[in-house]
């Protein structure tokens, strides 16, 4: 078992995030883990990523206010425990337009996918 103490899971400085302070739940520098990590970022009022995309699946949970997510297609907001799911590659860009603090939950696999 590993456990990881909110109060003590370790900061990463992901590029392209503005006005977010992200931590690691599991895995990589928070601990071992096989196939996928978590971890959990807070956006202040105008936090944001740019638009970029990564070659794995991603998988997001607002867990407090609310937090638009942006791709080359289309934009949603997402409230408390909603969810959405962003396929390899694809491109996403978070954004928190309200004037109260978010807090999102990602989920991603620990490897890079294999090319197609």
């Amino acid at each position: 078992m590993n456990v990881t103490r909110f109060d003590s899971a370790p900061a990463y400085y992901p590029p392209n995030h503005h006005e977010m302070r992200c931590l690691r739940l599991q895995g990589h520098e928070a601990g071992p883990s096989e196939s996928l990590w978590l971890g959990v970022s807070h956006l202040l009022p105008g936090g944001h990523t740019t638009l970029d995309a990564s070659p794995v699946e991603k998988m997001y949970v607002v867990l407090e206010g609310e937090v638009t997510i942006v791709t080359a297609d289309e934009e949603t907001t997402l409230f408390r425990h909603d969810s959405c799911r962003l396929a390899p590659n694809e491109k996403r860009a978070l954004q928190n337009r309200s004037n109260r603090p978010a807090t999102i939950l990602l989920a991603m696999p620990t490897v890079t996918a294999s090319p197609r």
